[in-house]
């Protein structure tokens, strides 16, 4: 049965069936009659069972803006050749970001650190942020990526309004490859009703990374910016044949921030280029940087800027900067190229890390080409002399290879069957395999501080500020899952959080969190029943041990299992 969002609403007028349109162009559809497909209508049903709103609610806070985007996308695509590269791929994209970054944001307690009361009070109106941030993420390609054109030759630009002629697209040939970002600016006021926005801004710092988000600064955008990425990753890995498991577990973007930051800086202050001896060669298509000089210098110079969570080894730096997008993959899929560089009479033979070269250089001038050729070791060589193809030669070849007018009658969406499946039934806490499930703050108030606690624990191990099997640390990996020491971690939390003894004014604060802790039962109990293990740990110079919780699953705090801590030894 149908649901409500797919009629028509009074005063819409349903879409003519037979409008004379010429060869090429595209016929204006209405939001419900583009939301009116299988697959669409599954992503809706899911969206709206995360928001466990009642009809009225979830049509005013998340129906009215997807139907104002559908407007605006029509059948346009998300990218030309990469993910949903396809009529409407921009439509669905955005239905799947909305629905995986709620999906994502079920494991989370937001604003984070607040009292239990205030997140719950907050729940829909973050909710209702993410959502919106994920249905933004690309909207900004419509402005600046891609050109639309009437019938009658006028060009249409989206912050007039939505597409309403037969019309017709191409991709801008000389489009910057980052401006999408920025131009979301140009339209959410027009797809986000200004009551909705009013009710945002009374909460500043929702507000603060929403804005944030919106100005492509995810660097400040917080959990928000985080979990629209991490929806971003699943969405694109899964449509392109990917890995969606792997994507989800991808770094947050802060660490992508610092690593393209740091390329951008070796390239432009430290690095020759193009000659013997040089750190890379730059040339019409590519920029090829020798990968152990790269990571080399890249990793020295992100740790003398103190940042967090740097590989200590070059195959893991190698696969945190494919994972983020920053250098393209061999035809196997690998970060690493074997390219011979041939300059006249000389030639030599390197291993490169290959980049874009928009990403070091957006709008600003660039180093002359390199006029030898490189010859990757796997294929032909790449003449890098020749100049491609002019973009003032493109234009109308390419505004004669239209995409085609309608949906391929062949277009292969088994993936959502995989993505739908990721996004299983919500409703309730997931916290890993065999752990149970849990119910969030607002439904079980009393879980909410151990529940607090464990979001607070999750994020200091992803973020590095909680330090993991060092001599003091509180945290340690025992048995390929994590091993809470007591009752220092409860005492630090409760150090950082003096509501939680304001809360609990005749007892012990870290007292309470222990007890709530051990009520959520994600932990491991000994065989006699007892709660707490012992750790053996065995140093260079002294004996001692550690008393701790023994989460049942890595999982709970990890989608990554841990490699265990070798000074510890459980004991039974």
């Amino acid at each position: 049965m149908k649901r409500w969002w797919l009629t028509f609403r009074k005063g819409e007028a349903a879409e003519p069936t037979s409008t004379p349109i010429a060869e090429g162009f595209m016929l204006t559809q209405s939001a419900e009659s583009l939301l009116d497909v299988d697959h669409r209508n599954r992503l809706l049903e899911r969206i709206w069972q995360y928001t466990a709103l009642s009809e009225a609610q979830f049509d005013r806070l998340y129906l009215e803006p997807i139907r104002r985007y559908a407007s605006f996308v029509q059948q346009l695509p998300a990218s030309e050749s990469h993910h949903h590269a396809y009529p409407g791929g921009m439509l669905d994209h955005g239905l799947e970001l909305v629905a995986c970054s709620l999906k994502l944001r079920q494991s989370y307690l937001l604003p984070s650190g607040a009292a239990p009361e205030d997140q719950a009070a907050q729940a829909d109106a973050w909710s209702a942020a993410i959502a919106y941030g994920a249905l933004l993420h690309d909207i900004g390609k419509i402005a600046v990526d891609l050109q639309v054109e009437y019938q009658n030759a006028e060009r249409w630009h989206p912050w007039h309004g939505p597409i309403n002629q037969p019309y017709r697209f191409r991709y801008n040939p000389d489009r910057n490859y980052k401006l999408h970002g920025s131009a979301a600016g140009l339209l959410y006021t027009q797809l986000l009703p200004s009551a909705l926005l009013d009710w945002l801004s009374d909460y500043p710092e929702l507000w603060s990374q929403l804005l944030f988000l919106l100005a492509d600064h995810y660097e400040h955008a917080g959990t928000l910016g985080e979990l629209v990425l991490q929806a971003d990753r699943v969405s694109t890995a899964q449509n392109i044949g990917g890995n969606p498991a792997k994507a989800l577990q991808a770094p947050k973007h802060s660490l992508q921030h610092h690593l393209l930051t740091g390329l951008r800086h070796l390239v432009k202050n430290e690095f020759k280029l193009n000659q013997p001896g040089a750190a890379g060669w730059f040339t019409e298509d590519h920029l090829w940087l020798v990968s152990k000089t790269t990571t080399d210098k890249l990793r020295a110079h992100l740790l003398a800027q103190a940042v967090d969570g740097v590989p200590s080894s070059n195959i893991a730096l190698f696969d945190e900067l494919q994972s983020h997008g920053l250098v393209e993959a061999t035809p196997e899929g690998k970060a690493v190229w074997n390219a011979i560089v041939t300059d006249g009479d000389w030639q030599h033979r390197f291993t490169f890390i290959r980049l874009k070269p928009s990403l070091i250089w957006a709008g600003e001038p660039r180093p002359e080409c390199f006029a030898g050729t490189i010859e990757p070791m796997m294929g032909h060589p790449l003449q890098t002399s020749e100049a491609s193809e002019s973009a003032l030669e493109r234009p109308q070849a390419r505004a004669e290879e239209q995409l085609p007018t309608s949906l391929p009658l062949n277009q292969d969406f088994d993936y959502l069957d995989d993505l739908m499946d990721m996004l299983q039934e919500p409703a309730e806490f997931e916290t890993g395999s065999n752990t149970g499930s849990l119910k969030t703050a607002a439904a079980q108030s009393q879980d909410a501080v151990g529940l607090a606690f464990l979001e607070w624990l999750r994020d200091g191990i992803q973020t590095h500020r909680l330090v993991i099997n060092d001599s003091k640390a509180k945290v340690h990996t025992v048995d390929g899952t994590f091993f809470l020491v007591t009752p220092g971690i409860f005492q630090r939390y409760a150090a950082e959080h003096p509501e939680l003894a304001a809360e609990n004014p005749e007892s012990e604060a870290w007292r309470v969190l222990q007890h709530q802790f051990q009520k959520l039962d994600l932990h491991l109990k000994k065989p006699n029943g007892q709660n707490v293990w012992t750790c053996a740990v065995q140093g260079r110079r002294k004996s001692s041990s550690l008393n701790g919780y023994l989460l049942r699953s890595h999982q709970t705090l990890s989608r990554d299992p841990p490699k265990d801590n070798p000074f510890l030894a459980l004991q039974s």
